[in-house]
């Protein structure tokens, strides 16, 4: 038995050496500065389109203010979601919650750039540095 549980083992990890893993980026927006994400949860303002359903309900922010959490729901598959808002000293990062990994459709990549849009309204100075996979 131990022969054969050793044989399995080399085969799978000389499988795994022949296998190129890519990175895989989720898409993302990056905004040139620190976005005040209290401030903005506070004029933040609930988004809904029935065709192809797009509807952003609630923003989460946590105590410091750095962070902060989007309720989606999206598509014909009705797929839930989080977005996820990170801003750091020097940019504010708009990206999918891993954790919640939905399908990357062309509507998900547009609601990150509505969330965009939304930050945009509410500081007219942020303007995107970087974009991947996003409009």
């Amino acid at each position: 038995m131990r022969a054969s549980i050793f044989s399995t083992r080399l085969f799978f990890h000389s499988s795994i050496n022949k296998i190129k893993l890519n990175k895989i980026q989720l898409p993302h927006i990056v905004v040139n500065k620190q976005v005040n994400l209290l401030e903005f949860s506070k004029l933040f303002s609930p988004y809904f389109q029935k065709s192809p359903l797009i509807r952003i309900s609630n923003i989460y922010v946590d105590s410091n203010g750095l962070s902060a959490l989007l309720s989606v729901v999206i598509d014909e598959s009705h797929q839930n979601f989080f977005i996820q808002v990170s801003a750091s000293s020097k940019k504010t990062t708009i990206r999918l919650l891993s954790l919640t990994d939905p399908e990357k459709t062309n509507s998900v990549k547009k609601l990150l750039y509505l969330v965009y849009l939304q930050m945009k309204k509410f500081d007219s100075s942020c303007y995107k540095i970087k974009s991947v996979g996003a409009y």
